[in-house]
């Protein structure tokens, strides 16, 4: 599996995955999940890691770290979604199998919000067709 096609790039698609998505937050990650309709089919990630974690060989570690973690999860986020991923500080020195646990539970929460939110808007369209 090729990691490109699942990158996010622009700080644009950043900006609009943390401002309209759904955001589930654990000791060290917050994870926003949004549905982007008009983007890829396969879903994208992005990572937010700070000058606050350290310098860049522990940025980079951090980042290496939360891909690998990600990548068997890719299968379960659904189609047209995008994730961005922000590290808090004391990542660094969480153990690996934490962080599995943390980055898991947040992104599950995240898709239990995601999944109302989108069945709230459903119920408010067929409640608008309803009424028109």
């Amino acid at each position: 599996m090729t990691w490109s096609r699942h990158r996010l790039r622009t700080g644009e698609d950043f900006r609009a995955i943390t401002r309209s998505g759904v955001r589930s937050a654990r000791s060290h990650v917050v994870v926003h999940l949004a549905l982007i309709p008009q983007g890829a089919e396969a879903p994208r990630v992005g990572f937010v890691v700070s000058k606050r974690i350290g310098n860049a060989v522990v940025r980079n570690r951090v980042t290496r770290r939360l891909r690998e973690i990600i990548r068997p999860l890719l299968a379960e986020l659904p189609e047209h979604s995008a994730l961005v991923i922000r590290a808090l500080p004391g990542i660094d020195q969480a153990a690996f199998a934490d962080l599995e646990n943390e980055v898991g539970g947040a992104l599950s929460s995240a898709r239990r919000k995601l999944d109302r939110r989108l069945g709230e808007q459903r119920r408010d369209d067929s409640h608008q067709e309803v009424t028109a």
